[in-house]
């Protein structure tokens, strides 16, 4: 059983900061790479973020390259996602998402397991 847990969302005003965590455990999972996805009410799943393990290939959407920066945890299954100059754009429950064998980073039906997501809201 591997549970994938999402922290640190939260409300903020435009052009502040917040740095969100995600860890999966379980006890013979070691992912090869870990994503963050968003999705605001009504709108389509979107992707944000990705990395794959000791951070040899990163990948941001056009929508928050230059804003946000994804990097590994100390420990394998483990990843953050901080995030500066935020848009009320940006508001949206993010997800974290693992996977052992992901071709192609955006796609979320490459990842295995996911977690419950974590709420952001950013105000004007």
């Amino acid at each position: 059983q591997v549970q994938v847990a999402e922290s640190g969302g939260g409300s903020v005003q435009a052009g502040g900061s917040l740095r969100l965590s995600c860890a999966a455990s379980g006890t013979t999972f070691s992912s090869r790479i870990m994503a963050w996805f968003r999705q605001a009410p009504g709108e389509e799943q979107e992707f944000v973020a990705a990395i794959s393990w000791k951070g040899g290939n990163i990948y941001y959407s056009d929508a928050v390259k230059g804003r946000f920066t994804i990097s590994n945890g100390n420990a394998r299954n483990t990843v953050y996602l901080q995030m500066n100059s935020l848009k009320p754009e940006d508001t949206a429950r993010y997800y974290c998402a693992a996977g052992t064998i992901v071709d192609q980073a955006p796609n979320p039906d490459e990842y295995d397991y996911w977690g419950q997501g974590t709420q952001v809201t950013v105000s004007s």
